[in-house]
C-alpha cells in the first residue's frame, strides 16, 4: 500500500466546487460523510459507480455492487457511464447523481491530474468519495482512498511472461491505452522496467500507445504493425483491453509465430489460451473493485467506519492467466477480493 496526504484547497479546486455546487453538509476530514441516512443505516445509501465513459473494462463493477448491495443490506446502487470520456461532462452526470439523492461515488476520473478538484469538492459537501480503477496523478489522493490495479505490477508481470515465451530473447512490441492516462505511463514503466532486466537480450521495437479507444481502432494499428514488421517480431505484450483482442485476433489468424500475453479476461483471450494460440493474459478484479468499493463507499457515509489515513491506496489485483490456470484462475481472483474486504474492515477503516 502507498499512502498519499491531501493537499490545500486551489483556485482550480474552488472552481470546481461551484460546478458541483449542492445543499449537502460539511464532510468531516478522515473521508465520511453526512449527507444521507441515519449513522448506521445502510440501507438508506445509494452509490453511484461512475467511469469516465463507457468500455468493457467496468461492466463487471456493476455485478460485484449489486452482490454488495445484497450482502450488506445497501440502499442500492447506479452504474452511469456517461461522462463520454470528458471531464466536464463526467462532472456534469455526478452533479446530476448528486441531485437524485446518491451521496457515495465510486469514481474513474476522465483526467487524472485534474480529477482531485471533483473528489475535494464532493467531500467538501459530505458525500463521500473512492478513486476507483485509477487513482490520480502525482503524489495527492482527495478521495477517501484508491482502489486499483497495481498497474505498472501487472504490466511487468505480463512482460516478464511474454519474455519467457519468447525464450528470453528478441524483439518485442507493447500495445496500450491513452498515453496521458497515469495508468498507461505505469504501465509503459512496468514493460521497460521486464525489458531492462534482460541485459540487452530483448529489444523493446515499439510501444504504440491511444489504441483502445474501440475495437476497431485497435485493429488498424495491429494490422498495420503486423503488416510492416510482423516477422521481425517474437513477442507483443498488451496492456488495454481492445489491443489485447487485436492482437489475439490478428495474431492467430497471421500463421506467425508472435507469443501474445494480454490483459483482462475477454472470451477471445481466454478461448484462444485454451486453444494455445496464444501464451496467457493478466486479469485485472473490476468486480472486486465493484464489490468492496461499494462496502466502503456506503459504510463511510452511513457514519459506520472512518478512515485511518485519508487517501490511501490498495493494489485489487492482477493475477497470470495460462492454459494451466485458465478454468480455474476467478477462485483465486474472488478469494483475493475476500481478502481485500477484510484489510478494509480491520485495516485501513476503523469500523463501530
Amino acid at each position: 500500500m502507498i499512502t498519499r496526504t491531501r493537499a490545500a484547497v486551489t483556485a482550480v479546486a474552488l472552481v470546481a466546487a461551484v460546478a458541483l455546487a449542492g445543499c449537502t453538509p460539511q464532510a468531516p476530514a478522515d473521508g465520511g460523510g453526512d449527507g444521507g441516512g441515519a449513522a448506521g443505516d445502510l440501507s438508506s445509501i445509494k452509490v453511484a459507480l461512475v467511469p469516465g465513459g463507457a468500455h468493457p473494462y467496468f461492466q463487471p463493477w456493476s455485478a460485484g455492487a449489486q452482490a454488495a448491495v445484497d450482502e450488506f443490506g445497501i440502499g442500492g446502487f447506479t452504474f452511469n457511464e456517461t461522462g463520454e470520456w470528458d471531464q466536464t461532462k463526467q462532472n456534469s452526470a455526478i452533479d446530476s447523481l448528486a441531485a437524485q439523492g446518491y451521496t457515495a461515488f465510486g469514481i474513474f476520473g476522465v483526467s487524472p491530474t485534474d480529477i482531485n478538484s471533483t473528489f475535494e469538492s464532493l467531500t467538501s459537501k459530505g458525500l463521500s468519495v473512492g478513486s476507483i480503477a485509477s487513482c490520480p496523478a502525482g503524489d495527492v489522493n482527495e478521495a477517501a482512498f484508491c482502489l486499483s490495479t497495481d498497474t505498472g505490477e501487472a504490466a511487468y508481470l505480463a512482460a516478464v511472461a511474454t519474455i519467457e515465451a519468447m525464450g528470453g530473447a528478441g524483439n518485442l512490441v507493447h500495445l496500450t491505452g491513452n498515453a496521458v492516462d497515469s495508468n498507461t505511463q505505469r504501465r509503459i514503466e512496468g514493460v521497460q522496467k521486464a525489458v531492462d532486466e534482460t541485459g540487452g537480450a530483448v529489444t523493446l521495437l515499439q510501444t504504440i500507445t491511444d489504441i483502445d479507444k474501440d475495437l476497431r481502432t485497435a485493429q488498424r494499428a495491429v494490422a498495420d504493425r503486423l503488416a510492416s514488421k510482423g516477422s521481425g517480431i517474437g513477442g507483443i505484450v498488451t496492456t488495454a483491453y481492445n489491443p489485447a483482442v487485436a492482437a489475439t485476433e490478428a495474431v492467430g489468424s497471421s500463421g506467425l509465430d508472435i507469443k501474445v500475453i494480454g490483459i483482462d479476461d475477454d472470451a477471445v483471450l481466454l478461448d484462444a489460451i485454451r486453444s494455445g494460440a496464444i501464451t496467457g493474459t493478466v486479469v485485472q478484479n473490476p468486480w472486486g473493485q465493484g464489490y468492496v468499493g461499494t462496502w466502503a463507499l456506503a459504510n463511510l457515509q452511513a457514519g459506520i467506519c472512518t478512515v485511518n489515513d485519508p487517501g490511501f491506496i490498495v493494489d485489487s489485483g492482477s493475477f497470470l492467466v495460462t492454459a494451466d490456470n485458465v478454468d480455474t484462475y476467478d477462485d483465486e481472483r474472488q478469494a483475493k477480493t475476500k481478502e481485500i474486504l477484510a484489510d478494509f474492515q480491520t485495516e485501513y477503516l476503523t469500523c463501530a
